[in-house]
């Protein structure tokens, strides 16, 4: 009983449970991962031009689930325990990559694992996704790997590594997400540039 009651103290002196509804109390925030700058509506792709099939994009390890992720230092990972995103952030970064490839007019897009018939495969990875916290107040990095397939040949037509860092406005989960928005809108400024180049 004694160590019971000796556990449940050092979960509360640690943040982890929450005794009772306290003022005091943190309360969970939910993020929005968004493009900070979205493309105007471009032309509207015709039926001559080509599909590219864009899968939802795969997040290694610890960057696929909900919880914003940090580092104190080179090696290591932490969760911000009060701040999560709205959905996690793979599938997200792959809904704003289509919404933005869709601008263009050079591409018909469309979601992978459907009836749609492809010319080109677009396969994206979130590498890395996470606010580096070393020093105050930070900056947000991001890397994508991307590669892309023609569909025909079963040819790898192109891969690349996308890098991005942005640093934060405020040393806190809300900063890391804004500056999350920032490099998102620049890593799909730099794949748009490079589907332009690779097509």
């Amino acid at each position: 009983m004694k160590a019971l009651a000796l556990a449940a103290l050092a979960f509360a002196l640690a943040g982890c449970v929450n005794f009772g509804d306290k003022a005091d109390s943190a309360a969970m925030t939910y993020y929005v991962l968004d493009d900070a700058t979205p493309a105007p509506p471009g032309p509207v792709a015709g039926p001559a031009t080509p599909t590219l099939l864009v899968l939802d994009t795969a997040a290694s390890g610890f960057y696929d689930g909900d919880p914003l992720v940090f580092s104190r230092a080179p090696g290591t990972r932490g969760q911000y325990q009060f701040a999560r995103w709205t959905e996690r952030p793979g599938k997200r970064f792959a809904d704003l990559l289509r919404a933005r490839l869709d601008t263009l007019g050079t591409w018909r897009i469309a979601g992978a694992g459907g009836y749609v018939r492809g010319d080109r495969l677009l396969d994206t990875e979130l590498v890395e996704f996470y606010h580096d916290a070393s020093s105050a107040p930070g900056t947000l990095r991001l890397v994508l790997r991307a590669e892309l397939v023609d569909l025909g040949s079963r040819v790898l037509v192109s891969r690349r590594t996308f890098e991005q860092s942005v640093a934060l406005t405020s040393f806190d989960a809300a900063g890391a997400a804004r500056a999350a928005n920032l490099a998102v809108a620049r890593v799909l400024d730099d794949v748009a540039a490079w589907l332009a180049t690779a097509q």
